[in-house]
């Protein structure tokens, strides 16, 4: 499969381990570093990836945008048939939250919406394991809320000086950043069963 000629599906090297589903930004989509390094770290780890790469400006308007986000990952799923399914997601992508607790589905959740209230209870609601990522100088982190996620059995990377891009102004420091996200991605991997 490919969306502009770029691939959206991507094979492990062996057997696959389970299915992972890419829910971008949206204005950031799956090629950015960010995603691009979960992807990277996915197949590493044995999962096939399947990219969603949407144009937001296709959502009808007044369209719920959970609801818009929800309906692409249903499409994604729609003919897939896998025993372990990851859902990463990333921004607006992260509204595919209470999909993935209604199916207790693992997730990785980069710089989700935390400041909205029913996103942050749909993570709390999912019995899946669930990596949140997120910075502190990002206005669409909830610092208080991230702490209870983690209290509640979360994964959480809180990186003080990230925004929402999970970078800053200087290149190096982005740079680092990001890989220390890449990091805990990997590390969340390993630790899944």
């Amino acid at each position: 499969m490919t969306f502009g000629g770029l691939p959206t599906r991507w094979e492990p090297a062996g057997e696959s381990r389970g299915l992972a589903v890419i829910a971008p930004g949206r204005a950031y989509p799956p090629s950015a570093p960010l995603l691009e390094f979960a992807r990277q770290a996915l197949v590493q780890h044995g999962f096939t990836v399947q990219q969603i790469w949407w144009d937001t400006t296709d959502r009808a308007e007044g369209e719920d945008p959970e609801h818009w986000v929800r309906r692409h990952v249903e499409e994604a799923l729609a003919h897939e048939d896998a025993d372990q399914v990851v859902i990463v997601g990333k921004s607006l992508g992260t509204r595919a939250a209470s999909y993935a607790a209604e199916r207790a589905l693992d997730a990785i959740w980069l710089t989700p919406l935390l400041v909205e209230p029913a996103l942050a209870e749909a993570i709390a609601a999912n019995a899946g394991r669930q990596l949140l990522v997120g910075g502190l100088a990002d206005e669409l982190w909830d610092a208080t809320v991230a702490r209870e996620l983690a209290d509640a059995g979360c994964d959480v990377l809180e990186v003080a000086d990230a925004d929402h891009g999970m970078g800053t102004a200087d290149a190096v420091r982005s740079a680092e950043i990001h890989v220390e996200v890449a990091r805990a991605v990997d590390s969340f991997l390993a630790g899944m069963p």
